[in-house]
Order: structure tokens, then sequence, then C-alpha cells
């Protein structure tokens, strides 16, 4: 991918995002948000998962 070819996907890409309604951004993003897993896990991976399993029995 040629360094033009880049910024043309990384300005229509800014203009999509621009074009939509305000509301319809905000709901986007807490769907991301929502979909995401817990921060914990997604920092330390599945050891805090493991340790929470070995704690419950």
């Amino acid at each position: 991918m040629s360094f033009d070819d880049y910024m043309r996907y990384m300005t229509e890409t800014f203009i999509k995002h621009f074009e939509r309604p305000k509301a319809e951004r905000k709901q986007i993003r807490l769907k991301r948000k929502e979909s995401s897993p817990p921060k914990l896990y997604q920092w330390f991976g599945l050891m805090p998962y493991s340790i929470r399993m070995i704690f419950k029995r």
C-alpha cells in the first residue's frame, strides 16, 4: 500500500466518521465499549480468570 492510498483511506474514514450524526457516533462508541472484555482480563490475560476459578472452588 503506497502512502497516497493510505492517505486516501484515512481521509475517507475520517470524513465518514464526522458525517454521521453525533448521537449515532455516541451509540457506536457505547456499543464498542460494552463488547470489549473487562480491563483486568485485557491487561493480564487469563491469569485473573484462573485465579478467580481457584478461589471459587
